[in-house]
């Protein structure tokens, strides 16, 4: 283990984060009764130019009239970009008037570690003014090709920072590849096997996104950060869905966008823990817990090596459980 201790953030559910247009307040309600762990509501990309104002206002609104946290709810805001004159007053007007009730900023195209810093110091100045002593958390989109590059000083510029995205749209957009989907994979991403005998040859598709959700996994968790696989465009694919969405878990993502809220529950199913998983993982807790009683630093279980990198596995994924059964005695289900 490193002398260097990685400090974690604030420990959210973050299974499934679902995109409300700010634009729209008629679904505000029923995202606050559906079973998302996280909403964002979205003063970005999903309102219109001449609908930022009332958009602005109306999540104002949601964030202090409707009961988040008494539906178990994380609600996060995403605010314009840092290069739109929208941005310093989606903070001021929100911090102002509704900063006491919010949990997050979702801060889009980061590209540089700056774009952190001046969001922050916005957001220190106006709770110290305010006098709000919660502190609002930043959820960062990593969606350009300059913010892939600066990953790694980006996760680390706030203690505020919680969590990195993979916006995909964007970062297709960025580095001009050859396609117009939201995530999921792609044809001509692909390899040929050689000519068999007869000379056919079988196409095996690849993950042109691999790179990108890799490196982000990994600059998050280097900084105590939760990595987020953000959208899948085509909500009529679930299959599709659960495809991205478990390649995303198994590089170590804690959840995953829904644009949609039919993808909020393949999200939760995806990002929690089986039974069969969770029996697993008690078992090696007990099995250590034993174990060192015993004097022994590993043991076997099932006939394999349990030391202590599979408690600390077992330990990550008690701990999501943990935090979904909090979620359920609140609720009361």
């Amino acid at each position: 283990m490193s002398f260097t201790i990685i400090e974690e953030c604030t420990p959210r559910l973050n299974r499934s984060e679902l995109a409300v247009p700010g634009s729209s307040p008629k679904f505000f309600e029923k995202a606050l009764k559906g079973s998302a762990d996280v909403i964002f509501l979205d003063l970005e990309d999903a309102v219109a130019p001449d609908k930022k104002e009332e958009a602005r206002k109306n999540v104002i609104q949601a964030v202090n009239d409707l009961d988040w946290k008494g539906h178990g709810k994380t609600v996060s805001v995403r605010i314009n970009g840092l290069d739109t004159h929208y941005m310093y007053r989606d903070v001021v007007d929100i911090m102002e008037q509704a900063g006491e009730k919010l949990d997050l900023f979702m801060i889009p195209k980061v590209g540089t570690a700056a774009d952190i810093y001046a969001v922050d110091m916005l957001v220190t100045q106006i709770e110290a003014a305010k006098g709000i002593k919660s502190r609002v958390g930043f959820e960062i989109i990593l969606e350009t090709a300059m913010g892939l590059r600066n990953a790694d000083e980006i996760a680390a510029a706030s203690p505020r920072n919680e969590s990195l995205h993979f916006g995909v749209a964007d970062y297709a957009a960025s580095t001009k590849a050859k396609t117009v989907g939201i995530g999921g994979a792609v044809a001509d991403y692909h390899v040929l096997t050689d000519p068999d005998e007869n000379g056919e040859r079988q196409k095996h598709w690849g993950d042109q996104w691999h790179y990108a959700m890799n490196r982000i996994v990994i600059a998050a968790r280097s900084n105590g950060l939760r990595p987020i696989d953000g959208p899948f465009g085509d909500f009529s694919d679930p299959d599709g869905y659960r495809a991205q969405g478990g390649r995303g878990a198994a590089l170590g993502c804690e959840g995953k966008w829904a644009i949609h809220p039919s993808q909020v529950d393949l999200a939760n199913e995806l990002f929690l823990p089986t039974d069969e998983e969770m029996g697993k993982a008690r078992a090696i807790l007990e099995a250590m817990e034993q174990a060192q009683k015993d004097g022994m630093g590993a043991v076997a279980l099932g006939g394999k090596l349990i030391d202590i990198a599979s408690i600390k596995q077992a330990k990550a994924m008690v701990a999501k459980a943990d935090q979904l059964e909090l979620k359920t005695k609140l609720l009361g289900e």
